[in-house]
């Protein structure tokens, strides 16, 4: 929390602006003889109640001088004067200005009492029923209610935003339930961290239950893992972390581990002898995908017979030779309805994805298209002249009552498709594997495309590779390099790291380029270079549009945190009439290239008059326009216009640099990756590999030759630990057993 923030006092005047969604709210207040204009994530807030802000003054350029606030705590309305103008703003239904003058003039300062407790005595009051008394009681309580929660809440330093997803859910009792155990607050409907949840521990009157905390801890790490890529940890490695952050003794976070099992918030299975520590979701989308895949398997598509003569067919048409790992792959997919097909750039899989989605279409089945993110299903799109949808789109993305999200097509409503084909395969975690899963419908023809020797998914799971080492179904691996793709330095040196051999840094007249810097500073300035001036004038490529840059890691000198911010200087500075907003520490501009960070199912999208939902990790847009009056802006995600709050936009980075691990799905027409000062852990070949297979056109390397060949040569991956390999063949020895 900034300790910075300026703190007025003031009653609430009017309420100008309300977005109920969000809570943002545009308010005049009036503290010390004075009108003040304040906006920020304020629901709830209505005239006559007092209210203290911490914020900060900022100028907007149409509306002038107003408070931002960040934080607001509030008191129910308590003079003759402050109920009144509470009851005439219309905060509580079918009470409007002339009723609520004859309730104050007949009630006084006892009105809230009357309103909560005693509605029958407002019937002494002309024109009010007793029935009219009920319905204005029962919608003062529901909105009290409310009030009294935000009000409660605020005083432990949570904000608006906060609070209001603590009502929506936990209900009534937020208060209660939170004041006996304030780590409820870490749930995914909150999403309150830990450390702030051990924050608001300390402010309570009572400290709550040791035990609350050491098993809200240990979920903590195992969470923290997910975003590691771990769908669960070994029991005894979990116990480390969770002594260290708990400051307690093994047996203890033993003892607790054991309790949240038996109440079912963690599961354990033994995994080769050694016991594994679930979340209950995880386990069951790992253990749910190696049960459909046993199904599948068990009562296979109905493929048929593929003549030779169909393949030398669609050759002629194409004008294309197919080798025999290819014909093999084709083959594969129309008898069996089943194929992995992996391989990396430059050995023909669009051209045999192509030729499979020909003799599936020939059969007149309906194939469905689909990828992970928005840009690799516009590539799909690209190189098979159909549409691709991402898998999100594909599954139908719905909210439930609580705002959850989940998929309107499953096992009850299951996709109309006859066969399907999922690109970037590598890309695809647990969860997002699970649902494609449950949605397919039996019979379904199902081909998976990936890129086994890429980065794993950004979110948990080890997905591909899992299918492959259980050997259960078909895997067609090419490893040809076709003549033409051997033009290319990109796909040659992609091939010889992938070998663990040293690419060729040395050519200076083809698509992959090495240029040697000794320091940071020399590195950075040479990368800014490139991207704002070299690039664009020899290649004619936008700084924005055509060319990302990736580093192996975010922090650092060479990382993509600072990257970004020097590139923002010189791509797009700061001018006088250029709008611009400081969100959680990070300026964004008009124009800034930006990055969604984390999967985001509730953000409402339009493109080309079509409404859909959800911006998705990793998924890249231009920032169209911002307005500080409604703490707003509009992002075009590939045509997919966003409006997101301020609130909203603390889920976004800026992406003139970016990770190589979140590039992955993405293909640039030019890449520039500074190679320097990396950390040992992060020198490893698939990491280098997947960074030189998103580059499209042009590759440069810049920083050390020695570094970038020991990249090559350490084949060393970070263990990641998954169960659906394991759920797999367990599935297989009961099967035969």
């Amino acid at each position: 929390m900034n300790d910075n923030l300026i703190e007025i006092k003031g009653c609430v005047e009017d309420v100008v602006f309300r977005k109920d969604d969000s809570g943002f709210t545009v308010a005049e207040i009036s503290s010390d003889d004075e009108y003040i204009t304040v906006a920020g994530i304020l629901p709830e807030i209505t005239p006559g109640e007092d209210i203290r802000l911490r914020g900060s003054w900022v100028v907007h350029p149409t509306f002038g001088r107003q408070f931002r606030a960040e934080l607001c705590e509030r008191s129910m309305p308590s003079t003759s004067a402050e109920l009144y103008k509470y009851l005439a703003s219309g905060a509580v239904s079918g009470i409007g200005p002339k009723t609520a003058q004859k309730i104050i003039e007949r009630f006084g300062e006892e009105t809230f009492d009357i309103l909560e407790n005693h509605p029958e005595k407002l019937a002494v009051i002309k024109g009010i029923t007793k029935e009219r008394a009920e319905k204005m009681s029962k919608a003062f309580n529901e909105q009290f209610s409310i009030r009294q929660i935000m009000i409660a809440l605020e005083r432990y330093s949570m904000t608006p935003s906060e609070c209001l997803k603590a009502f929506r859910t936990f209900g009534a009792n937020s208060v209660n339930l939170i004041k006996a155990n304030p780590y409820i607050l870490c749930c995914e409907g909150v999403g309150v961290s830990f450390d702030r949840a051990d924050d608001i521990a300390n402010m309570l009157e009572e400290k709550p239950n040791e035990n609350f905390r050491i098993k809200a801890g240990i979920i903590h790490v195992i969470r923290h893992n997910l975003h590691n890529g771990h769908t669960c940890l070994p029991r005894e490695k979990l116990k480390i972390p969770c002594s260290a952050l708990l400051n307690k003794e093994s047996e203890v976070i033993d003892s607790n581990i054991d309790e949240l099992l038996e109440d079912k918030q963690l599961i354990e299975d033994t995994i080769n002898d050694e016991s594994f520590i679930f979340l209950p979701h995880i386990y069951f989308a790992e253990k749910s995908s190696a049960d459909r895949i046993k199904i599948m398997l068990k009562f296979p598509p109905a493929g048929k017979p593929t003549l030779l003569q169909d393949i030398e067919n669609i050759e002629r048409r194409e004008c294309i030779v197919y080798d025999e790992n290819q014909k093999n792959a084709i083959i594969t997919a129309i008898e069996k309805g089943l194929l992995i097909l992996t391989g990396g750039p430059g050995t023909g899989k669009t051209t045999t994805l192509n030729g499979i989605l020909k003799l599936l279409e020939s059969d007149r089945l309906n194939v469905v298209l689909a990828a992970p993110t928005g840009r690799a299903a516009k590539r799909m799109s690209e190189i098979t002249g159909r549409e691709a949808k991402t898998i999100h789109r594909l599954l139908e993305v719905e909210w439930d009552k609580n705002d959850n999200p989940y998929f309107a097509r499953n096992m009850r409503n299951p996709l109309k498709a006859d066969a399907i084909i999922v690109d970037e395969l590598s890309m695809v975690d647990s969860l997002l594997f699970s649902s494609l899963l449950d949605a397919l419908p039996l019979g379904c023809r199902v081909i998976l495309v990936g890129d086994s020797d890429q980065l794993p998914a950004v979110g948990a799971g080890n997905v591909l590779h899992d299918l492959i080492d259980s050997g259960l179904l078909p895997v067609v691996e090419l490893n040809k390099v076709f003549r033409q793709a051997m033009k290319s330095k990109i796909v040659t040196n992609a091939h010889e790291i992938v070998k663990g051999n040293n690419p060729d840094l040395t050519t200076k007249d083809s698509d992959f380029f090495f240029l040697a810097r000794s320091t940071n500073n020399s590195v950075v300035q040479t990368v800014v270079d490139l991207v704002n001036n070299r690039l664009p004038k020899a290649y004619g490529y936008s700084s924005v549009n055509d060319i990302q840059v990736l580093c192996p890691s975010r922090k650092g000198e060479t990382g993509s945190v600072y990257i970004n911010k020097a590139l923002q200087a010189v791509i797009n500075p700061a001018e006088k009439d250029k709008p611009e907003a400081s969100i959680a520490g990070k300026i964004f501009r008009k124009g800034d290239k930006v990055m969604q960070i984390k999967n985001n199912y509730d953000i409402i999208w339009e493109k080309n008059g079509e409404e859909g939902s959800g911006i998705f990790n990793g998924d890249i847009g231009i920032i169209k326009s911002i307005d500080t009056y409604t703490s707003s802006m509009v992002i075009d995600f590939d045509e997919r216009i966003a409006t997101y709050s301020f609130d909203g936009a603390t889920e976004l980075e800026l992406a003139y640099a970016m990770t190589i691990h979140k590039s992955q799905g993405n293909e640039f027409n030019a890449v520039v990756m500074p190679v320097f000062s990396v950390i040992p852990k992060l020198c490893y070949r698939n990491l280098l590999y997947t960074a030189v297979t998103r580059a499209k056109k042009l590759m440069i390397l810049v920083g050390s030759a020695e570094l970038i060949n020991s990249m090559a040569q350490n084949n060393s991956k970070s263990k990641r630990y998954s169960a659906l390999k394991h759920f797999l063949e367990a599935q297989d020895e009961e099967e035969n057993s």
